[in-house]
């Protein structure tokens, strides 16, 4: 037997428009059980006749198979010039109504490469039907519908509905038609060519846009994200390098990224409060907290890059029992306390602490993480010092994909209650949740790049650490119990002071 074949119409010039629809590779199974009368199939012969002769069919637009089922599947053969001739010569096979075993005759054999299927061009199947299918239709139309084949049901007289829609492609208004009679058949005709026109083939995947694709009626163009310009094949992006195109003002450097740029300072200077300029500021005492996503998706090679990206943040600060502190929690489907702020005081205790932490490797519930920030790593009882000390507190998460719960709520609640928040995204994160996280403004606490190992270059760049100008966490810094050569100057200065008092030196 022949498999999809494509027919090219030179003949029957009638009076209605051709459907523009783009390519598609159309297969129409018609029952030709006992139960289809002769006059009946004979309507049926006319109406694919009449709906060929409104496409536009050739090698490289729309390409047309049939295949006429009942106990047994047979597919139709015809020569180019000839279809017409040979639809008119189809008997009717006049057995049982084996619609399930013409389904998979379609999925397995019709739209296949060798049977002429092309790839990246709509699959359509119109299955024309008159009763109840004598074998299981749903499990297979199910698995055709997944390979991507769209599936129109027509009933006609005593077909089943539940069928019908068992076999069609959703949305079912647009796929189940069932008519009264044969006779009026050709009423599903007119409404199917609409709907073959109207072929939506960004919807369908049939595309291969690189980031974004514009549909229109049988075509399609393709199109960039912001910060990204098409290529000359008109279906890749580049990044547009906006510290060429724009004035940065950035005092040092100026790095771009996707849609955005940022401005970094050379080493041991800061980037200030414009985004712009550098400065020598040192840093202030911080109570920072570290959420990082141990999610399945993240996989475990690089859940151990995000972990170098954790203690290269942490020999950025400046870390001791009355200076920086740092907690980390881990999340997936659940959130893990990995160590409190009050756990460890010195970078190399840190560090080899985070090594040691194990992969959860679940889901993703950024909210729930969030939750667990803002009621239990901030509290004395985890070692963050008390609200009153002016301590600033930081947290920072980092993220791979999309949260799979709300994360409004304690992305709100945390800046409310203080937390200066940063977001880091990576791969799949999602950049308006990553935003939402971000405090303000965000463009300073809001870090994403499309590759793992490339997280070690956000981390050289994030600058966690607050002016002491800025914060009020003086208190802390002046707290005379840290300053000890300050108290031993004093106490040898009392000393002297009561020897020479001793020896009348300074007496009255």
């Amino acid at each position: 037997t022949s498999g999809l074949m494509c027919y090219e119409f030179t003949f029957l010039l009638t009076q209605l428009q051709k459907c523009k629809s783009g390519p598609v590779d159309l297969v129409f199974l018609i029952d030709s059980s006992r139960s289809v009368r002769p006059h009946e199939f004979e309507t049926m012969r006319k109406f694919m006749i009449d709906i060929l002769n409104t496409l536009d069919i050739g090698l490289n637009a729309t390409r047309v198979g049939v295949v006429q089922y009942s106990s047994q599947v047979l597919q139709l053969l015809a020569s180019l010039d000839a279809m017409v001739k040979n639809i008119n010569q189809i008997i009717p096979l006049a057995q049982g109504t084996m619609t399930g075993l013409a389904i998979r005759y379609v999925m397995n054999a019709a739209f296949t490469a060798e049977e002429g299927d092309r790839p990246k061009v709509p699959n359509v199947a119109v299955i024309v039907t008159d009763g109840r299918p004598q074998d299981r239709v749903a499990e297979v139309a199910a698995e055709a519908r997944e390979r991507g084949i769209e599936i129109y049901a027509v009933g006609v007289a005593r077909a089943d509905m539940t069928s019908l829609r068992a076999m069609a492609s959703p949305p079912f208004e647009d796929h189940v038609f069932l008519v009264e009679s044969f006779d009026l058949i050709h009423q599903f005709g007119l409404q199917f060519q609409d709907k073959l026109c109207a072929i939506d083939l960004c919807a369908e995947r049939k595309h291969d846009c690189q980031q974004i694709c514009v549909s229109a009626p049988g075509v399609f163009i393709c199109d960039c994200d912001e910060g990204y310009t098409l290529n000359e094949d008109k279906k890749t992006c580049t990044h547009m390098d906006l510290c060429n195109t724009v004035e940065h003002g950035c005092e040092h450097q100026c790095v771009s990224t996707p849609g955005s740029y940022y401005c970094v300072c050379p080493e041991g200077q800061q980037l200030q409060e414009d985004g712009k300029s550098c400065g020598t500021c040192k840093s202030a005492n911080i109570d920072l907290v570290l959420l990082i996503n141990g999610s399945k998706s993240v996989r475990p090679q690089n859940f151990e890059l995000v972990k170098k990206f954790v203690n290269q943040v942490v020999d950025s600060l400046d870390l001791s029992p009355h200076g920086t502190r740092v907690g980390l929690v881990q999340y997936s489907s659940r959130v893990r306390t990995e160590f409190p702020l009050n756990m460890y005081h010195t970078a190399e205790e840190i560090k080899a602490a985070v090594m040691k932490i194990e992969y959860m490797e679940k889901g993703t519930m950024t909210g729930l993480a969030l939750k667990h920030m803002v009621e239990n790593s901030f509290s004395e009882a985890e070692g963050a010092r008390p609200a009153s000390r002016n301590i600033p507190r930081i947290g920072l998460v980092f993220t791979d994909g999309r949260s799979q719960d709300d994360i409004t709520e304690y992305a709100k609640r945390a800046k409310e209650a203080g937390i200066t928040m940063y977001a880091v995204g990576v791969g799949k994160a999602v950049e308006d949740e990553l935003r939402e996280i971000a405090s303000e403004p965000v463009e300073k606490h809001f870090y994403y790049t499309t590759d793992f190992t490339a997280i070690s270059n956000i981390a050289e760049n994030l600058k966690l650490n607050v002016c002491p100008e800025e914060s009020q966490g003086e208190i802390e810094v002046k707290d005379p119990c840290a300053c000890e050569s300050l108290v031993e100057f004093q106490q040898a200065t009392m000393s002297s002071l009561e020897q020479l008092t001793q020896k009348h030196i300074l007496s009255k």
